[in-house]
């Protein structure tokens, strides 16, 4: 169920932002009298799932969830049509149209993709606001990577600084020490303060292990429990924290994670918190690895800051988050251009695991706003077959007045697409090799 959940999720996330692009280089296409001959959702080879025409234009929903595309008359896509681009060019075609018009045409897509991000953002802002722990709030500190622990952190270290700066919320003290190679943090330890130095690698060092550098320590407290599950036969109650797995402490939740998997199918005793009173609890634990908790969020568990915004407050504050949310990938993609790059590629099994494994409408468009902005830059790049291949050339025609030739552009076209679809069988390739390690 879960799985279904995340799968759903991500499916129906995906399938907004591919409308919404295809939906830009439409009403472009439309503004300037252009031609569309088709509209899909999803792509269409040798049949379609749903198909409706109506005017010029075929409207359906292809059977291969990869994306989708609007066929544009008088261009080269990844329909391939040769024979049409054979005929003399017709005033409706895209082929005909200005320099200015085609060039409008190609960045809709992506336009209206960030732009949807900044509206979404901004709607998240006046909906629910936001919810944080300040970093003076994370009483129980960190816990770290093994890299991180390599390089002299240690769990419940609270951080203090970072480079001589002091950050309110983790995400910002995150980005300075990851995505800006930060040279030192300042952390507290036992009521001490320390000063670790990182080395100029050290970004890359967690990146090339699939660590993220640090999460935030917090005890596993129930929030409610699945019907039927162990968990609920053995009468536990909202609010028990669980402070023992056998003869284990598990005072912080990756400790009650761990214990839990290492006693897969055993019978066990839980010691637990309720008003203040120890109490032993015992149960089996699932074959799944689980006893059917849902615990709660460190927002409900420690101080936490929550600050609204009004509905016009909230477009600034939307932008603004948005915009350094698409600097911070803009930068975070140097690490794909190291040694093992490649490897950490994820596909499509890594975006769904994205999406939380109930249905959190919060979450769900804080993800598809974070989705449309990497789809935007992702289609923004200079690569043939991609809008920002179509940018490019269109470019080049502008500044040295000539027109690439058709034969070059279908070649263009071909490397393209071979390109993607090697980066496309890497990324997927990679999560299922993950998936069997």
């Amino acid at each position: 169920m879960e799985i279904l959940i995340k799968v759903s999720q991500f499916v129906l996330s995906l399938s907004l932002l591919i409308v919404a692009h295809e939906a830009g280089h439409f009403l472009f296409a439309k503004l300037f009298h252009t031609r569309v001959e088709k509209f899909y959702l999803f792509f269409d080879p040798w049949f379609s799932l749903f198909k409706k025409k109506k005017g010029e234009t075929e409207y359906g929903i292809g059977w291969i969830p990869l994306g989708g595309y609007v066929k544009i008359s008088g261009m080269i896509d990844e329909s391939m049509d040769v024979e049409q681009m054979k005929q003399p060019p017709q005033p409706w075609e895209f082929r005909s149209k200005p320099t200015w018009q085609r060039l409008l045409i190609m960045t809709a897509g992506v336009i209206v993709n960030f732009i949807s991000a900044l509206i979404i953002y901004s709607m998240i802002m006046f909906v629910w606001g936001t919810d944080y722990i300040a970093m003076q709030d994370a009483e129980y500190g960190y816990q770290f990577c093994e890299t991180a622990k390599q390089h002299g952190f240690q769990d419940g270290d609270k951080i203090i600084s970072v480079d001589g700066t002091t950050y309110e919320q983790y995400a910002d003290a995150f980005n300075a020490i990851i995505i800006n190679n930060a040279q030192s943090v300042k952390i507290e330890r036992a009521g001490a303060q320390l000063d670790i130095a990182l080395p100029a690698d050290f970004a890359q060092q967690c990146v090339n292990g699939r660590q993220s550098f640090a999460a935030l320590n917090f005890p596993a407290v129930v929030n409610d429990t699945k019907s039927g599950s162990p968990a609920a036969n053995a009468s536990m109650q909202e609010g028990d924290r669980i402070a023992a797995v056998g003869d284990v402490a598990t005072p912080y939740l990756d400790m009650f994670i761990r214990e839990v998997k290492r006693n897969t199918g055993r019978a066990v005793q839980l010691t637990i918190v309720r008003n203040g009173t120890e109490q032993i609890v015992p149960l089996t634990v699932s074959p799944d690895s689980t006893i059917g908790v849902f615990l709660q969020p460190p927002t409900k568990i420690l101080k936490s800051t929550h600050i609204g915004y009004s509905f016009l407050k909230s477009f600034p504050v939307g932008i603004e988050y948005g915009v350094d949310k698409l600097v911070s990938y803009v930068k975070s993609m140097k690490f794909l251009f190291h040694k093992g790059g490649a490897k950490q590629l994820g596909g499509f099994i890594t975006i769904a695991n994205i999406f939380p494994s109930v249905w959190d409408w919060h979450a769900f468009w804080d993800m598809t706003a974070f989705l449309s902005i990497i789809l935007a830059f992702m289609n923004i790049l200079p690569i043939p077959a991609l809008d920002g291949g179509h940018v490019l050339f269109l470019l080049v025609e502008i500044i040295t007045g000539r027109k690439p030739s058709d034969k070059f552009l279908e070649k263009a076209q071909v490397v393209g697409m071979v390109l993607l679809i090697g980066l496309l069988l890497l990324a997927n390739g990679n999560d299922i090799i993950r998936l069997f390690k």
